[in-house]
């Protein structure tokens, strides 16, 4: 006995339909290069420092002295 509910497992007995799910949001995040200047200040500070060289500087003096002869 063949049932009308029985029939070939490709033929279905419901008609199809489509139920639709709420859509699910995807991100696709895309990263480019930005520049971005970053300032570092810079000060520069010249500082002149006086250090003792030392220089020899000579005086002469010049004496004539005479000495005795020699007796014979």
């Amino acid at each position: 006995m063949s049932h009308p509910h029985h029939q070939h497992p490709n033929k279905c007995l419901c008609p199809e339909k489509q139920v639709f799910d709420p859509p699910t949001r995807v991100y696709r995040d895309f990263y480019h290069p930005q520049i971005v200047e970053v300032i570092h200040p810079v000060e520069i500070v010249n500082r002149h420092h006086c250090v003792p060289v030392p220089k020899h500087v000579y005086c002469y003096t010049v004496r004539d002295e005479f000495c005795p002869s020699p007796i014979r």
